[in-house]
């Protein structure tokens, strides 16, 4: 039976990626969400306490993704994600005072531990020997894995995979920190230039992929809640949603491509990630330095990855349970002092935001990544996707792409009848 359609619930970026995915190959598509506007938590809005139009949080890619750049050439994004030429970290330690660069180079082959200058200041050739145990990881704890110590651990690894992996480097699973490696450090400089959407995450990811869907008549459907799902057999019979019922033909399959918490409800039976790490962003409706990196990791403080946007200087801070109740003023207080502390500047604090997600991403550890479901399930017409199912990846956006190109692939070639 020929595939006619395909319904899809959630327009985040695996929602949207699967119905990319689908519209290229000339099927029709309904895709829904609960929300107000598309993007899921990638999302950007105008800040009337800045003045500005801000995302929730600074989602990082790289030069490498691959799902990255074929999403964008698919709905033909022209904002270009901006970012260094060269795999190049920026860090500064707050305690001391010290700061340094790491230089990644180019190819497979990593030259650059090698160098004195390159590479983490204060560490040999030999310390970088345990990042061949990591590439190699099994599902255990990372520090079960290596010795989490040491100059590269504590000046290079364990900031660049807490802001991966969104957990805590020594609790996370090292079979997802390995993957973060083989993808980025492993494959050379090319691959790990870190790329951060500008202006917004909407120009660069979500405004595109609408806009390519209203071309081809398949708008999306925005403030439409689904609230159950029917079940006959082996496959959807119906969807309830806010506004409705919608029967479900045979010719037709559907995608869910919901928060994990909300899929458990709607599917019997479902394993999914259960826990859950925050995010916490701040914003400063002042221009950076002229000389700041448009990355720089901090280490010894609250704060973690500063961004230097034209108009404002973000914070980024991972895993922040512990920052989710502490009262906002004293969170940008915080963090201002900081960034003086960083950039070297003695400025009143600006005009700023605070932007708290409680739950960013699943909890990257081991036993929370065995929960992650495949996309495929039992029912013959339904599908999952978004970056808690089991992309091999930690919650990223390549993961949430990949994850829609992979269920609408199973759509494309399931048996329906």
């Amino acid at each position: 039976m020929t595939l006619r359609r395909v319904v899809i619930a959630g327009a985040g970026m695996a929602g949207l990626s699967a119905a990319v995915t689908l519209a290229r190959k000339g099927i029709a598509v309904s895709l829904s969400d609960s929300a107000a506007q598309a993007g899921g938590r990638c999302r950007s809005y105008h800040d009337p306490q800045l003045g500005l139009t801000i995302d929730n949080g600074n989602h990082l890619v790289l030069s490498g993704n691959a799902a990255v750049a074929r999403f964008r050439a698919a709905i033909g994004a022209d904002t270009p994600l901006a970012g260094p030429d060269e795999a190049r970290f920026a860090f500064r330690d707050l305690r001391s005072g010290a700061h340094w660069s790491v230089r990644i180079s180019d190819g497979r082959l990593p030259w650059w531990i090698f160098s004195r200058r390159a590479r983490v200041p204060g560490s040999r050739v030999r310390d970088y020997l345990p990042l061949v145990r990591l590439l190699r990881g099994s599902d255990m704890r990372i520090d079960a894995r290596i010795a989490a110590k040491g100059p590269v651990w504590d000046r290079l690894l364990e900031p660049v995979l807490l802001a991966a992996l969104n957990t805590d480097p020594c609790e996370a699973s090292a079979a997802l920190a390995g993957a973060v490696l083989r993808e980025s450090v492993a494959k050379g400089g090319q691959a790990t230039c870190p790329r951060i959407a500008e202006p917004t995450l909407a120009s660069a990811f979500v405004d595109p992929a609408t806009a390519f869907l209203d071309r081809r008549g398949q708008p999306v459907r925005l403030g439409r809640r689904l609230k159950a799902i029917r079940f006959a057999g082996d496959r959807i019979a119906a969807l309830d949603w806010a506004d409705g019922a919608q029967d479900i033909a045979p010719n037709e399959a559907v995608i869910l491509a919901v928060p994990p918490w909300v899929a458990t409800t709607l599917v019997p039976e479902l394993r999914a990630p259960d826990q859950f790490r925050a995010i916490v962003n701040a914003h400063f409706a002042i221009a950076p330095p002229k000389d700041a990196p448009p990355m720089l990791g901090l280490l010894g403080g609250t704060a973690e990855w500063l961004f230097a946007f034209p108009d404002r200087i973000s914070v980024t801070v991972s895993a922040a349970d512990r920052l989710v109740d502490v009262d906002r003023e004293t969170l940008a207080r915080t963090f201002w002092t900081e960034i003086c502390a960083a950039y070297g500047i003695d400025t009143a604090m600006p005009r700023w935001q605070i932007v708290k997600e409680k739950r960013a991403t699943f909890a990257a550890t081991p036993a929370q990544n065995a929960k992650r479901p495949p996309a495929e399930t039992r029912w013959r017409n339904l599908f999952l996707a978004g970056d808690w199912t089991d992309t091999g990846l930690p919650a990223t956006i390549e993961g949430a792409l990949r994850s829609g190109e992979v269920a609408a692939g199973l759509a494309m070639r399931a048996r329906l009848a």
